[in-house]
């Protein structure tokens, strides 16, 4: 049986508590992943085509409220 299987057998026998525990750590953990891509990626300069487009959307009078 590998890692991946004992794990998943582990997961399979948590209570529904446990589980939801589980599921929120993992989705904690996503969101921290996501949110240090998106900073790498702004102060690499790879997010900057989204900003020149606000600024040309918003020079035209087009940019939408949020």
């Amino acid at each position: 049986m590998s890692k991946v299987e004992r794990i998943q057998a582990e997961i399979e026998s948590l209570s529904d508590t446990e589980y939801s525990r589980l599921r929120q750590w993992f989705s904690d953990k996503d969101w921290k992943k996501w949110d240090g891509q998106v900073e790498a990626d702004s102060e690499s300069g790879k997010l900057d085509f989204l900003v020149k487009e606000a600024l040309d959307e918003k020079s035209k009078g087009t940019l939408k409220e949020i």
